[in-house]
């Protein structure tokens, strides 16, 4: 187990993630259109058809050092998912579900200098095929390991030990719901 220090591009937003092994979370590659407009609708270049790399996690894991006041959060398309990014220098940082209940929290790899603790990518989300669809590999460890995360949150209680959202259960930050035109601009 490893504690794994995040950061945004300019450090004004700083945490860390506790006691991270590959069995405290699924290493993942998303290559879905969703994920890529959101880094590019932050001003950062589009990650191309290689994706961005998340460890899913249980948010009571991350830990915020300084600049938790500067964390905003977006949604678009599905209000069920909130992105989180720092608004410092807009540098994406993590997803979660809409609700503390679901004890789910994504970080995007490439705000860590070791990716080590994480272990190697498990699995890949909506690779494009050559007939035009999507698919998925290793989509059953990811759902397997997030019912058990979500599970054992809710049982233990944990699902409220989150930086994510208040004790109502409400985001921490204003969540901005951006339209289809906002998502058509960030342009891959």
């Amino acid at each position: 187990m490893a504690d794994v220090p995040f950061s945004c591009d300019c450090g004004g937003v700083t945490g860390t993630l506790s006691d991270i092994s590959p069995k405290a979370g699924s290493h993942a590659q998303c290559h879905c259109d969703d994920c890529r407009r959101a880094i590019v609708w932050l001003g950062h270049d589009d990650p191309g058809p290689d994706g961005v790399c998340y460890f899913q996690t249980a948010p009571n894991r991350v830990t915020f050092a300084k600049g938790e006041d500067s964390l905003a959060v977006f949604t678009w398309k599905s209000e069920k998912l909130l992105r989180w990014y720092a608004s410092c220098c807009n540098t994406p940082l993590f997803n979660t579900m809409s609700t503390p209940k679901i004890a789910f929290a994504s970080l995007l790899v490439s705000r860590t200098q070791d990716t080590s603790p994480f272990g190697p990518i498990k699995g890949h989300a909506f690779i494009s095929k050559p007939n035009g669809k999507t698919g998925h590999t290793g989509l059953g460890d990811f759902i397997w390991g997030m019912l058990k995360r979500t599970t054992h949150a809710r049982v233990t209680g944990k699902w409220r030990e989150t930086p994510f959202f208040n004790a109502d259960g409400m985001p921490a930050a204003s969540v901005q719901t951006l339209s289809h035109e906002d998502r058509a601009k960030a342009r891959l």
